[in-house]
């Protein structure tokens, strides 16, 4: 079998390895299988100095012409595999604008000081103790008078 036969059966299994690829990572494996450094078409086209001068370009030309094809067979497989991948992904992200929409956010929000009174009464609530409500301000009878000091006494003044 000759050399430039032997170019024209990689191209006819890169070809259709490339046309049956289902991903980015399988095009990337065969892009190396076919056209990386250990690659059997790049190894015949680095033997063709060793080769008579009458077979080096017809083997040097179908060589070039297998790897300028196969790249854009791999390009355009790319563009197609992931052209496919967008429209999914299209698909799949597409809003139906009839749905009704998300309920109304609360405006606003609780004060700074209450929120952390409530998490000091939680706590205190945790601890057993109990939390009472009452007026802010007390009269000077439940504060003075029912607790008995004397009428004279400096917490009186005022």
């Amino acid at each position: 079998m000759s050399q430039v036969d032997r170019i024209e059966e990689l191209r006819a299994e890169a070809e259709a390895a490339i046309a049956a690829a289902d991903g980015a990572d399988a095009l990337e494996e065969l892009r190396v299988r076919f056209l990386g450094r250990k690659a059997e078409l790049t190894a015949i086209l680095r033997g063709i100095a060793g080769l008579p001068a009458e077979e080096r370009g017809p083997v040097g030309k179908a060589g070039n012409q297998a790897r300028v094809a196969l790249e854009e067979r791999l390009g355009a497989r790319r563009a197609e595999l992931e052209a496919a991948e967008l429209e999914r992904s299209v698909a799949e992200d597409a809003i139906d604008v009839t749905l009704p929409g998300a309920p109304r956010m609360p405006a606003g929000a609780r004060n700074l000081l209450i929120r952390t009174q409530r998490e000091i009464e939680d706590v205190f609530v945790g601890l057993g103790y109990k939390v009472l409500e009452g007026p802010e301000v007390e009269l000077d009878y439940y504060n003075f008078t029912a607790l008995n000091p004397p009428p004279g006494h400096p917490a009186r003044m005022a």
